[in-house]
């Protein structure tokens, strides 16, 4: 069976990770989303990742990262899906928690942060929220 939306998936692994308090979870490994992990990983809301290789196949494992025994993620919502996309322009990006929270928008210049793209002036697909 293939798999429709392995962003979704992704994040829906993740979610599930940090609701049994997993110090680790793994899936398999894309290059959008290594770019994902290295943005949550700059931003601070995972500790760490890597990918391991087992023959042909490449398996990503994040470190989740939790501070007094609570998740640093709280929210982590997928915006643009498959079957709904959403494109936002350069000043109509969304804010997450008034600059608190991020939104990883895939740019032209590849994968970044809502802010990091407001600085550059350029708009994309908001592929999801975190905060």
């Amino acid at each position: 069976m293939s798999m429709q939306d392995p962003i979704s998936d992704m994040l829906s692994r993740i979610r599930n990770a940090l609701g049994r308090t997993r110090s680790e979870v793994s899936m398999p490994s894309s290059r959008q989303k290594v770019a994902v992990a290295s943005l949550l990983q700059d931003e601070g809301y995972i500790a760490n990742f890597r990918v391991e290789e087992a023959g042909s196949h490449k398996t990503l494992v994040i470190t989740l990262k939790y501070f007094e025994g609570r998740p640093v993620i709280e929210r982590l919502e997928r915006v643009s899906r498959p079957g709904l996309r959403r494109y936002r322009g350069a000043g109509k990006l969304p804010k997450v928690l008034n600059g608190l929270g991020m939104a990883i928008v895939s740019t032209s210049n590849g994968l970044v942060t809502d802010r990091t793209a407001n600085k550059l002036g350029i708009g994309g697909e908001v592929i999801c929220i975190v905060s």
